[in-house]
């Protein structure tokens, strides 16, 4: 019996192929569009953080799923996909209290100067009479923009810590016990923390524009654990080297992995590399919901966890 075949397409996702392997015909696009193959795939595994290749799409005639291996899937277009025949399942509900722990991670490290700590101690600057002195998290005003699972997971960590907590999203959300700010600029500027933890589409590109940066002023923290092109990354730069901006923790890039040189001279940053959600049990969550959604493609039942919207 022929065995279903499956298309990993980013680099990064090749550990797949070991776990996957035993079941299906897997392919690495990154060896090469599989020319002789293409009418035996039927599912795709991406990550959904890159945009799907339409042109790929269209040389794979019986493909019938897009796996998306992430919870985010802002690189792909549901209804494109959904017009063509083609479902789409993600990993929901998996990594968002892991991500929100890095939030709170990035947020105190910034604000209590741990990275400062650490480099200064290690070259010798820590004397008798030599203390990093920080302010305190009690009372600080924290804005989270987008209050889906992980900006509620956030807000409960920042309120465990007396932390106080407003929100803005597009839409109001009154089962929330979190005040919504009227707009996005009043979050900023009433917010000493401005946590972003949207998830990314082609209308939120940049919404954390020059003005917002402003409004959260030179003594504000913007955290990014969400998507980077959310934030105006050259503004956002432009402000921390001039004062105008107190300072930013990010796990996320305009481009990834990001130029390092980009952030040589760039002051009062915390930079991690896209790792929030990157926990082990995280990535577990991600196999087993992926593997149950292609093992329901493939035996014609429903899906455990179709993209609908």
């Amino acid at each position: 019996m022929t065995r279903p075949a499956i298309l990993i397409v980013q680099p990064h996702l090749h550990p797949l192929r070991a776990l996957l392997g035993s079941t299906y015909d897997t392919y690495g696009l990154w060896e090469g569009p599989p020319a002789e193959a293409a009418a035996q795939i039927g599912a795709l595994v991406v990550d959904g953080a890159y945009p799907l290749d339409r042109g790929l799409i269209e040389q794979l005639p019986n493909l019938g799923l897009i796996a998306c291996f992430t919870a985010g899937h802002d690189g792909i277009d549901v209804d494109w996909c959904r017009a063509r025949g083609l479902a789409v399942t993600h990993a929901p509900a998996v990594n968002h209290e892991d991500v929100a722990d890095h939030a709170l991670a990035l947020i105190l490290a910034a604000r209590r100067e741990i990275v400062r700590g650490d480099r200064e101690l290690r070259a010798g600057g820590w004397t008798p009479d030599s203390r990093i002195m920080t302010g305190s998290l009690k009372g600080q005003r924290v804005g989270i923009v987008g209050m889906g699972a992980i900006g509620q997971a956030v807000a409960a960590r920042c309120e465990a810590l007396r932390m106080t907590v407003r929100w803005w999203g597009p839409r109001p959300k009154p089962d929330l016990i979190q005040v919504r700010a009227d707009s996005l600029v009043d979050l900023a500027r009433d917010s000493d923390i401005l946590v972003i933890a949207a998830r990314a589409d082609d209308g939120n590109r940049g919404l954390i524009s020059a003005d917002i940066i402003q409004a959260l002023g030179p003594q504000g923290l913007l955290v990014n654990v969400a998507r980077g092109q959310i934030i105006d990354e050259g503004a956002m730069i432009a402000a921390l080297r001039e004062g105008r901006l107190g300072q930013a923790a990010l796990d996320v890039f305009e481009t990834e992995p990001t130029d390092p040189a980009r952030w040589a001279d760039v002051p009062n940053t915390v930079l991690t590399p896209h790792t929030a959600g990157a926990t082990r049990e995280a990535v577990q969550g991600m196999v087993l919901l992926l593997m149950q959604n292609l093992g329901a493609h493939f035996a014609g039942e429903p899906l455990v966890t179709p993209l609908t919207d």
